[in-house]
């Protein structure tokens, strides 16, 4: 294991040398210490899935679906998982890298110590996450992405575009919003209670503000 720091927060992270991984090359083989490479698996259903220790790279995943099961020590690497589903799923000590998830659906899965970093989430919906340890979005798109319900305290989205993404009756206390686009966000301002931001992002802050409470500003 290795660990990763995205502000103030201390992520652990899985150390996966490909050598040391067994090639599948078929998604109904065991999905341990293995080794995905190019696999085009579109619209596979994993039910109850371990997927433990492996490394996948460059798979196409879009339009699969996970019912429970969990990721655990896992790198993901341009991978496409656009269109996806995962309820009830747990991804643990995991890095999710430079892969699409566009329009994927997330409901009820839980997070810890997992890292996004310069992936697409555009159009996703995620419904009641649970981060139970450090959770990090990094250099990530989000725009016009849907959050409802989630708990997920101390988040980091460092760097991200958020533009036209909403949240609703998320709790996000504590959560690290330096260097991300806020122009378009839309949420009540409850959901940002206890938030860090940087001064840049005050402006942003402000006409949240304004919107939120449908003042009308005049110059007059």
């Amino acid at each position: 294991m290795r660990t990763t720091t995205v502000g103030d927060m201390t992520i652990l992270l899985p150390d996966l040398d490909p050598d040391d991984l067994d090639s599948v090359t078929d998604p109904t083989d065991s999905l341990v210490e293995a080794l995905v490479e190019d696999a085009s698996w579109r619209g596979t259903q994993f039910e109850e899935s371990s997927v433990h220790s492996s490394r996948i790279t460059g798979a196409d995943l879009s339009e699969s679906t996970w019912e429970a099961g969990a990721l655990y020590g896992c790198e993901i690497v341009r991978t496409d998982f656009s269109g996806a589903t995962l309820t009830g799923t747990t991804i643990e000590r995991s890095a999710v890298i430079g892969s699409r998830l566009t329009g994927v659906r997330l409901t009820d899965v839980r997070l810890k110590d997992v890292l996004f970093d310069s992936c697409r989430f555009d159009y996703a919906t995620l419904q009641r996450i649970v981060a139970a340890g450090s959770v990090a979005f990094t250099d990530c798109t989000l725009t016009n992405a849907t959050w409802s319900s989630c708990r997920l305290p101390g988040v980091a989205l460092r760097s991200c575009d958020l533009a036209g993404m909403e949240l609703d009756s998320c709790h996000l206390n504590g959560a690290d919003l330096r260097g991300s686009r806020l122009q378009g966000l839309k949420t009540p301002l409850e959901n940002l209670r206890g938030v860090a931001l940087g001064e840049d992002q005050l402006s942003d802050l402000s006409q949240l503000a304004v919107d939120a409470l449908g003042l009308t500003v005049r110059s007059d």
